[in-house]
């Protein structure tokens, strides 16, 4: 009798062991494919992040650069419109730049940029000011110059703070 109970406990194996075949294979299918979904998933929201960080970057060292030689030419008396246009375009990509990571940068990224923007903002406005002739007393292109140094180490930070966020260390 043990032979008869053991061939048909081998025969219900056999049979359940077919039945199920398909579904086990469907079901690791399934979780193989969630698994590269979310892979897939991560990657394009790390290739985002990259592409926000390089256009930031670039878009706000790009109004730096240019906000201090429009302080220089100011100081100099020969700031010229092709230099306000090109200064106002900038600070229109560098504006559209940080608005575009403010959806997908995390929040000490974005803390960081808004203390690099405070400067800058502020040397754009003194240069507005002083291109006008209706500059704050006491109000130079030298002081405005000493006050955009101050972007310096904000640029610096920024770029650390995007660097670590992906990933890369020194």
């Amino acid at each position: 009798m043990g032979v008869a109970i053991a061939a048909m406990v081998t025969a219900v194996v056999g049979v359940l062991g077919t039945l199920l075949a398909p579904l086990i294979a469907q079901r690791s299918a399934a979780r193989q494919r969630a698994e590269d979904a979310a892979v897939t998933e991560k990657r394009r929201g790390f290739e985002e992040r990259r592409a926000a960080y390089t256009a930031m970057n670039r878009a706000s060292r790009q109004f730096h650069t240019l906000l201090k030689d429009a302080l220089h030419r100011i100081r100099d008396g020969v700031y010229a419109q092709e230099e306000r246009t090109l200064v106002e375009e900038t600070r229109r990509d560098y504006r559209d730049r940080y608005a575009e990571a403010q959806m997908i940068v995390p929040q000490r990224v974005l803390a960081a940029s808004r203390e690099l923007n405070t400067v800058l903002a502020q040397a754009d406005a003194a240069a507005k000011r002083l291109d006008r002739g209706i500059a704050a007393p006491g109000e130079t292109a030298e002081s405005a110059l000493e006050d955009l140094r101050a972007a310096e180490p904000k640029l610096t930070e920024l770029q650390r703070l995007m660097r670590a966020d992906l990933g890369i260390v020194d």
